[in-house]
């Protein structure tokens, strides 16, 4: 096969979660750990760190890569999903996985693959790690798919586990209160690996981490315990300006108010990397601050498509996501005429708390993605109006979209969110802003 031929097998032969949920979801490391033997465990080959969690993981995951960069190393990134192209999801030095690779890597395994029939994250998964041998990466960063337990990127021994955030997500698969989700993720702690905990405000989350720690006999750290951040402030556009205790004076590139927690993370991080011999730049970090976005490709992170109007996309997809998000909402609601609300959810996703999030003040263009697992546009609508939310329904997101841009003045706001697979399908419309 060609490419051309291997993307059409990939995104149309081999079940996707990301396309139809359930049906495409295959817990269970067996068919992962068969997939990494027959590669010859490729994992192995250079050190890895390993991050979950509900919210933040992305971002922390990309920082690390950003980091590991400018300190020299040569860095790979697995991260999901994607938003234009499946290659986005493995990097090295911010650069996708080449095609000629995927091609290879497709026909070398392809008898595995039709005997066995990974699902679509598990291929991707066994594709990354090999690529990372074959790029001779020193480090790779890893982030679950979900939960953490029974995700196929955990049959990694890493140097260190991360775990940034739990709330309510995918409940149908990991349980449906905080402490069964906590439990999945805990599920990444490794014995005698060092684990880093985001902020919890949760006391029994923090005894469960701390008795599976302990379990493992791995040293633990809660993030907001450390004394690494004496100041922060979010910028008008929702970066960042920290003073360290390590480091002084840092600008992170990312945005957002969830992303004070994703820095202390990150920072502690550091911290453990430096204790086991990494070599630690003062001017190296705070380009990787200052260059997280550019350095790795992150896309879809607050982040801005269009001036007059200014649009603004997020993928933001659970409640979690929209509290830690409300604040930059309503400044962009404050400074501009009128607000106009691109909005599509997924139908296995915590609907009506995701709702009750969004502003009452503002026009909605109700959508919906192109997979199965969209919610239909017109119930979303009507779940809405519930909430005093209210608008108009559109087929697709492209239609959505168009007449939003239609609609509004050059003094206008217009948000394009509440799924991953919304901005997704509405990047494709603002070439500029793809990386």
């Amino acid at each position: 096969m060609n490419y051309e031929e291997t993307f059409d097998y990939i995104c149309n032969r081999i079940p996707a979660f990301h396309k139809t949920g359930s049906s495409a979801y295959k817990p269970g490391l067996e068919r992962s750990m068969a997939f990494d033997d027959l590669a010859g465990n490729p994992h192995k080959k250079y050190k890895t760190i390993h991050v979950a969690g509900t919210n933040g993981k992305g971002s922390v995951a990309h920082l690390l890569a950003a980091l590991l960069q400018a300190l020299g190393h040569r860095a790979g990134l697995y991260t999901s999903p994607h938003l234009v192209d499946f290659r986005e999801r493995i990097r090295v030095n911010g650069k996708a996985v080449t095609q000629q690779f995927v091609t290879d890597f497709v026909e070398r395994n392809i008898k595995f693959i039709e005997s066995e029939k990974p699902s679509f994250f598990e291929l991707m998964s066994a594709m990354a790690f090999d690529y990372f041998r074959h790029k001779k990466v020193t480090y790779a960063v890893i982030e679950t798919g979900m939960g953490g337990r029974l995700d196929s990127t955990n049959i990694i021994h890493p140097a260190l586990s991360i775990i940034t955030s739990i709330s309510l997500d995918h409940t149908q698969y990991l349980g449906d209160t905080l402490q069964k989700i906590a439990g999945e993720k805990a599920g990444i702690i490794k014995r005698n690996v060092p684990v880093i905990i985001g902020e919890m405000n949760r006391a029994d989350l923090n005894r469960l981490f701390v008795s599976k720690a302990f379990e493992m006999s791995s040293p633990i750290t809660f993030a907001t315990e450390k004394d690494t951040i004496t100041y922060a402030e979010m910028q008008y556009d929702g970066s960042w300006l920290f003073e360290t205790t390590d480091y002084g004076t840092l600008k992170s590139d990312l945005r957002g108010a969830a992303q004070k927690q994703n820095v202390q993370i990150a920072l502690s991080a550091l911290k453990v990397l430096s204790n086991s011999g990494v070599q630690i730049r003062l001017a190296a970090v705070r380009n990787a601050f200052s260059n997280t976005v550019q350095m790795t490709g992150l896309m879809g992170r607050w982040q801005e498509l269009h001036d007059m109007p200014k649009i603004i996309c997020d993928i933001g997809h659970n409640t979690g996501a929209w509290n830690a998000n409300s604040m930059l909402l309503a400044n962009e609601i404050r400074l501009h005429e009128r607000t106009h609300m691109v909005i599509g959810i997924s139908k296995d996703k915590d609907i009506d708390g995701i709702l009750s999030l969004m502003p009452r003040d503002a026009v909605y263009y109700f959508t919906q993605a192109s997979g199965e697992r969209a919610l239909p546009v017109k119930e979303l609508a009507e779940k809405g109006e519930a909430f005093e939310l209210k608008g108009k329904c559109y087929r697709s997101v492209k239609e959505a979209v168009s007449d939003a841009v239609k609609q509004a003045s050059g003094k206008d706001f217009i948000f394009i969110g509440g799924s991953t697979f919304v901005v997704a399908e509405a990047f494709i419309l603002f070439p500029n802003a793809i990386k």
